[in-house]
């Protein structure tokens, strides 16, 4: 199904399926990024010292370790049954309060909370896009891997920043140096620029490190969700850092990513900086979102 939307003044417009412009780097007026995260340091520093950043390295430590292509593929086959449960978007949700981020330097509360933050941070900026409202809301509820249901995944398969697998491991992604211990540094089909892939592939056909921002797009599309080609781009590739705030791996998008890698970089602005800890009302904003939950998704999802 195709989704038109009333869009926020545009510079050129996308020729995508959904019909949607580029949009502004910058809202008139409206989300203004903060200097510092929660804890006083400015946002995503890895190296500032705080109770934070000794478990925030050591979880990169053993992502970069065990985050190898054949790993990913394992857990690509495994997850891609959804066979864990069937439950609600909202029911997911709920869950998610169980979950703390451990490779964010900038949260500690529950995830919920910044979920609603950044949807709310959104709307209030772009009130007519609905779709892009419910994309803040849903876009880590893959989190739930590290639950029990869902298998117990640990922490370094589940969140941080993602990158690909079966190419060189680009320097800008966080904590580098801990790649030396991958076995995907022995592989030399591994170790070029381009790796397993052709240039302008397109990212569809990237195989990425396995975490909550893949399976929530499993979720999604094996689901039937009706969301745009902009939603589904920014809950597959929002934790993508290397790409979307370093610019590593552009040689391998094609013209359709390059379109919805403007989506991602709005978005990105609010999801970063929203983390506070102004608490939100939970049970005040519920209505707006199930109806929204309701447009897009199914009633139950398999996960």
């Amino acid at each position: 199904m195709t989704t038109h939307v009333e869009q926020p003044p545009v510079e050129k417009q996308i020729p995508s399926d959904s019909d949607f412009p580029v949009p502004r780097t910058e809202s008139q007026g409206g989300f203004e990024a903060p200097d510092i995260n929660a804890f006083g340091h400015t946002f995503r520093d890895y190296n500032a010292e705080s109770e934070r950043q000794k478990t925030v390295e050591e979880f990169y430590r053993m992502n970069h370790i065990n985050q190898s292509y054949d790993y990913v593929m394992k857990m690509r086959e495994e997850y891609e049954k959804l066979d864990k449960t069937e439950m609600t978007v909202w029911e997911c949700c709920v869950l998610l309060n169980d979950v703390v981020d451990e490779s964010d330097p900038d949260l500690d509360e529950p995830q919920i909370e910044h979920l609603l933050q950044t949807a709310e941070a959104i709307r209030k900026d772009y009130p007519n896009e609905d779709w892009l409202h419910l994309t803040a809301l849903i876009h880590d509820l893959g989190k739930v891997l590290h639950l029990p249901t869902f298998g117990s995944l640990p922490q370094w398969a589940v969140v941080g920043d993602t990158f690909p697998v079966g190419c060189a491991f680009d320097e800008s992604i966080v904590h580098h140096k801990y790649f030396k211990d991958n076995p995907d540094i022995n592989n030399p089909a591994y170790n070029t620029k381009n790796g397993i892939y052709e240039e302008g592939c397109g990212l569809d056909k990237v195989v990425m490190s396995w975490g909550h921002d893949d399976y929530m797009y499993m979720v999604a599309k094996k689901n039937g969700s009706t969301l745009p080609s902009p939603a589904l781009f920014i809950i597959r590739y929002h934790s993508f850092y290397p790409l979307h705030k370093a610019g590593a791996y552009t040689h391998l998008m094609n013209d359709e990513d390059r379109e919805n890698l403007n989506w991602l970089k709005i978005f990105n602005k609010y999801d970063l900086y929203s983390k506070s800890k102004i608490r939100v009302d939970v049970e005040q904003l519920k209505p707006y979102y199930l109806s929204l939950i309701d447009k897009y998704f199914p009633a139950k999802l398999r996960w």
